[in-house]
């Protein structure tokens, strides 16, 4: 789809008027502990390969953030989906698991984490998890909606044609229910990314973003905490504008039949 160039003026308008209205206070206020200016924020993204209150560099910390938001985000599609899809077909397994899944959707991430320390120790495993947790919930709530949000049409034109239990799973259900699979990664991926900071604030945490953020808050250099929360964002925007490409590309078919 082509892009006009009033899009582009819109989509630009609003970034660049929240980072000029940053830069005016920034020097109204004089602060650079409460509201650094935008080139001091600038100039620490633009040396990324620089050692950095000496935790490593901004990408070394990335990266790890990176790693350990795909390991959550990973483990929790491959059991949300599944399990969602059982929910959402199956309406014994779906009594089953109900009420103890709505009993835990509503616990936040953080107050995962004292059990989390005391389950898998000062290891990367207790980051992994409470991104998990963070990430599977909107993955496993969407695939059920998804599951039970298929035509009844499509249903019963299977069943017309002799198709029986399994093979409207595998070849009706599923893939009908595919885009609100997806939708439920693009919101799991976005909490897991969330879930970064609270996740290495684990005592076992000495690199990544999220420990860098915490680390440069109590040195009161808010231009390495604002960077840091510019590269959280813009690599939850890729992601998510991946998602949402495939979406649009492979899904459209699907949004015309509502």
């Amino acid at each position: 789809m082509k892009i006009s160039s009033r899009d582009i003026i819109l989509k630009v308008a609003l970034p660049i008027g929240v980072v000029i209205a940053w830069e005016i206070l920034a020097i109204y206020l004089n602060k650079p502990v409460i509201l650094p200016k935008v080139e001091a924020v600038i100039n620490v993204l633009i040396h990324p390969f620089e050692g950095i209150l000496g935790t490593g560099s901004l990408i070394d910390n990335t990266i790890i953030s990176i790693k350990r938001v795909l390991g959550g985000f990973l483990l929790a599609s491959i059991v949300a989906i599944p399990l969602g899809i059982l929910m959402g077909y199956y309406r014994t397994i779906n009594s089953l698991c109900d009420t103890l899944i709505e009993l835990l959707r509503p616990i936040p991430p953080l107050a995962w984490v004292p059990l989390s320390l005391a389950w898998f120790g000062l290891g990367e495993m207790s980051m992994i998890f409470i991104i998990f947790i963070g990430a599977f919930f909107p993955i496993l709530i969407n695939t059920i909606s998804g599951v039970k949000g298929v035509p009844t049409p499509l249903i019963e034109a299977a069943l017309t044609l002799g198709a029986k239990g399994r093979d409207i799973l595998i070849k009706v259900v599923i893939p009908a229910s595919s885009p609100s699979i997806l939708t439920g990664l693009r919101v799991g991926a976005g909490i897991a990314w969330m879930c970064v900071v609270a996740a290495e604030m684990l005592p076992s945490s000495n690199a990544g973003l999220g420990y860098l953020i915490m680390y440069a808050y109590s040195l009161s250099r808010m231009d390495v905490v604002i960077a840091c929360m510019i590269i959280i964002g813009l690599i939850g925007l890729i992601l998510d504008r991946g998602l949402r490409y495939i979406e649009d590309k492979y899904f459209v078919w699907r949004k015309m039949m509502k």
